[in-house]
C-alpha cells in the first residue's frame, strides 16, 4: 500500500516553499530545513526554517491527539 505524502507549506513574499514528505520521515525533513536554511542561493533563511519546524511540531500535535482521542474511545468501548 502507497502512502499518501504529507505536505508543508510556507509562503514568503512571492515565493512559495513546499516540502513534502512520508509520514515517519520526519527526521528526514529536518535534515532537509537545515539544508535549505544553510544554502546561500535561496531566500529560505533560519527564520523560515524555524516556522516550518514549528508547523511540523503542530502537525504531530494534533496527529497525537488524534490517536490518543481514537485510542480512548477503545479503550471505553471494550
Amino acid at each position: 500500500m502507497k502512502t499518501k505524502k504529507r505536505q508543508l507549506v510556507l509562503n514568503k513574499g512571492r515565493e512559495k516553499f513546499i516540502f513534502r514528505y512520508d509520514k515517519g520521515c520526519e527526521d528526514k525533513l529536518l535534515d532537509t530545513l537545515i539544508e535549505q536554511a544553510k544554502n546561500c542561493r535561496t531566500d529560505f533563511d533560519w527564520f523560515d526554517a524555524a516556522v516550518v519546524s514549528f508547523k511540523l511540531t503542530q502537525s504531530l500535535v494534533g496527529q497525537a491527539d488524534e490517536l490518543l482521542r481514537e485510542n480512548s474511545s477503545f479503550v471505553r468501548e471494550a
